[in-house]
């Protein structure tokens, strides 16, 4: 489903945070040719990165910050993302830290380098360095806690003097869950039991901060003394922005869009007891869902998600989509926007993006959080990727970049990784993530050598490390060209787990893993993206990047809205393929999910619903890497045959360790192929579409050479050798 370059380009007009007149090449969709790329990649832009998350940690000075830029150059470095540290000559955020950071850019600047500027100092983001606490407490994290937990047998008569805070307290009956609203008079309530068992709950908001590990904590711990701003309230982040960004501003705006690329946020998320709130909350809450909270606050903190009722977890997900609109709204669109109108990009990554049972909870929603977010990312600091696991999860920074016509996503990787990767691994854990659409890279940890003993990272000092780089470099560049070329959607079914549906994640994993093993490019997609900010033409259903979807696949969701099942309806009329994989919804959502209704077949009669046995879980990787690689997914004969044909390539036989991406530049199509496991394979792959010669690139030593093809009618065929962990770029003219 070929489109003009012209419509391309008008259609990305539309984007929401938009680009200004003075944007940078690298910020915006390039359609370049392929002659045009060559010309260039086997040196490209600094802004095409990599950078190391460097930490000013000691008595940094310029001779410090000039010795350490020449380390970083050496090696291959041509950006750095850098962060405030610890025992620093400098007062965070004072007249004399942003004198200095401007001899920082200076001398950057100096040596062709770009910066990236960590929003604060350390993480979550969102402390200012502790200024909250210090002169802005109103505007600090809150929750909604349950204060106290009353019980009551029938006829006995409660009392109790209340706190200001005090926001609803209801009764819960033990037998059948029925709640009681207790009427608040004059601060006090004065309430006799019913028959039965009761529990009483006063739910209170209280001021509460995840974490934070910050620089300027003289304890050096993570901990609450210094909180976080209140996400949900953008006067919180407008704060923020005066504290932190305005003042980068002031001493460095000349260089914002420049030698400055951006800012640099990290993990934003409400990991606290009890539910994320803020005064304007239940104001906006019957706004959006047309009915009162309060009353059914007291089941989400009495029983554990198993024993709730079947209204309150209705309810329940009700309160999580509106905690992620205002997330969205309060805190990433104030910062996006904020840097799209200084010059700037804005990259951050969430807490535990591999997890998204989690996320859901402390987050709110993957692709609503990053709408409005100009490089979306993710992190693998652990042992999310390694040779024993599978790990799709990078394609939801991906998607979201090609979903909303971002030219770029990054991740953040190595931080935390034990054992520590050698530069082996650490290719292997970067050609995951490049496979699956990431395009920026972000490697950690750099520390500033002012400390004695502190070094970079062991694989940062490895004899093959500069060559590793090179290799980075060529292919973000590479992937950061032309625009996404995946033709299948894969849904993620966030409202189901606010509803706490496991099986859904489960499903959603499973059938991500089981595409990738069949060759099959995708996206990931939001309830979002498909209810309004897909454009659906007879093209499928675009993107804001230009691509288009021809098969959207839905696995396992238990709640669809109204909206999105109309719109897949049209988008099947158009000729679109609409899957459902193991079962329908079971409840269609309108403005709320209190009142979803139960769906029926007659919904469904124009989708394709292959209801085989369901995809068994994709194991949660070990703690420490073992020997082996992961054993294939088992996917019945019926489902495996639903999706197949709808990728752009097929091969002789069937290999679950290859995978592949595809992205289009104005007169080519660029495939990277990879080998995900240990041992050699050997696959003549024939390559749908129309296609005159065929190179391979090698991102290693920035060569093209052309390799046989045989070529059939809208096709054409290549024998792809592939050694163990090995990535090959293929570029079909």
């Amino acid at each position: 489903m070929r489109r003009c370059v012209t419509s391309f380009v008008a259609f990305m007009a539309i984007g929401s945070a938009a680009q200004t007149a003075s944007a940078q090449a690298w910020q915006t969709l390039q359609m370049p040719t392929a002659a045009a790329v060559q010309r260039v990649w086997t040196d490209p832009p600094a802004e095409y990165g990599p950078e190391p998350y460097y930490g000013l940690n000691g008595a940094v000075d310029e001779a410090v910050i000039r010795r350490d830029l020449d380390t970083m150059k050496a090696l291959g470095y041509r950006a750095v993302t850098v962060q405030y540290g610890y025992g620093s000559k400098y007062v965070y955020l004072s007249a004399e830290w942003f004198q200095f950071f401007r001899t920082f850019v200076e001398e950057a600047k100096s040596r062709g380098m770009r910066v990236w500027i960590v929003d604060d100092a350390g993480y979550p983001s969102g402390f200012a360095g502790g200024k909250f606490t210090e002169s802005k407490p109103e505007l600090r994290m809150q929750a909604l806690v349950a204060a106290e937990k009353i019980p009551a047998s029938g006829g006995e008569t409660i009392t109790r003097s209340l706190k200001p805070e005090t926001v609803a307290v209801t009764a819960l009956n033990a037998a059948d869950g029925k709640s009681v609203a207790i009427p608040v008079t004059n601060g006090a309530i004065a309430w006799t039991a019913p028959a039965g068992k009761w529990t009483v709950v006063v739910v209170e908001h209280q001021f509460s901060t995840s974490p934070t590990r910050s620089d300027t904590n003289p304890k050096r711990v993570k901990d609450g003394s210094q909180s976080l701003e209140d996400y949900l309230n953008p006067e919180a982040t407008k704060q923020y922005l005066a504290f932190t960004h305005e003042q980068y501003k002031k001493y460095v705006g000349d260089e914002f869009g420049k030698t400055i690329m951006g800012f640099r946020g990290d993990e934003p998320d409400y990991s606290i007891r009890g539910l994320p709130w803020t005064p304007g909350f239940f104001d906006e809450f019957q706004r959006v869902k047309g009915y009162d909270l309060r009353p059914y606050l007291a089941g989400f903190f009495v029983a554990k998600p198993d024993e709730m009722t079947e209204v309150e977890r209705r309810v329940k997900a009700d309160y999580f989509d509106v905690f992620a609109r205002m997330f969205r709204d309060g805190f990433f669109k104030v910062q996006g926007d904020w840097c799209a109108a200084n010059h700037l990009e804005y990259q951050v990554h969430l807490n535990h993006e591999e997890m998204e049972m989690h996320l859901v909870q402390s987050e709110g929603e993957f692709f609503r959080d990053m709408r409005y977010v100009q490089v979306p990312g993710i992190d693998s600091i652990w042992h999310q990727i390694w040779k024993d696991t599978v790990s799709d999860f990078p394609r939801l920074a991906s998607s979201v970049s090609h979903v909303y016509g971002r030219p770029r996503a990054f991740t953040e990787s190595f931080a935390a990784y034990r054992p520590e990767p050698d530069v082996e691994m650490a290719r292997y854990v970067l050609n995951e993530q490049f496979v699956r659409g990431v395009n920026l890279v972000e490697t950690m940890y750099f520390p500033a050598s002012s400390t004695a003993g502190r070094q970079p990272s062991p694989y940062m000092r490895e004899a093959g490390y500069p060559e590793l780089l090179s290799y980075v470099r060529r292919m973000s560049y590479l992937l950061s060209m032309g625009r996404p070329a995946a033709k299948v959607a894969l849904y993620l079914p966030s409202s189901a787990m606010w509803l706490g549906d496991e099986a859904a994640d489960t499903a959603f994993v499973s059938t991500e893993r089981m595409l990738s093993e069949r060759q099959i490019d995708f996206d990931v997609v939001s309830e979002d993206a498909l209810a309004e900010d897909l454009k659906l033409s007879k093209s499928g259903f675009e993107t804001l990047s230009g691509s288009a979807y021809s098969t959207v696949i839905l696995p396992g969701e238990s709640v669809l809205s109204e909206v999105v099942l109309t719109r897949l309806k049209e988008f099947a009329a158009g000729g679109g393929k609409v899957l459902f994989l193991g079962s329908t919804p079971k409840l269609i959502s309108g403005e709320t999910y209190k009142d979803a209704r139960a769906a029926t077949a007659a919904d469904f009669v124009w989708a394709k619903v292959e209801v085989s046995a369901q995809l068994p879980a994709t194991p949660t990787p070990p703690a420490q890497p073992p020997a082996s690689a992961p054993e294939p997914l088992v996917v019945p004969a019926a489902m495996a045959e639903a999706v197949r044909g709808i990728g752009d390539i097929s091969l002789d036989t069937q290999d679950v360790a290859l995978r592949v991406m595809k992205r289009r530049l104005k007169d080519s199509d660029v495939y990277v192929f990879f080998n995900e496991g240990p041992t050699a394979m050997s696959h003549l792959v024939t390559l749908h579409g129309d296609a005159q010669m065929v190179e391979e690139w090698d991102p290693a030593t920035g060569t093209v050479r052309a390799i046989s093809a045989r070529r059939e009618t809208e096709e054409m065929s290549v024998q792809l050798e592939l050694k163990p962990y090995e990535l090959r770029v293929l570029m079909v003219r």
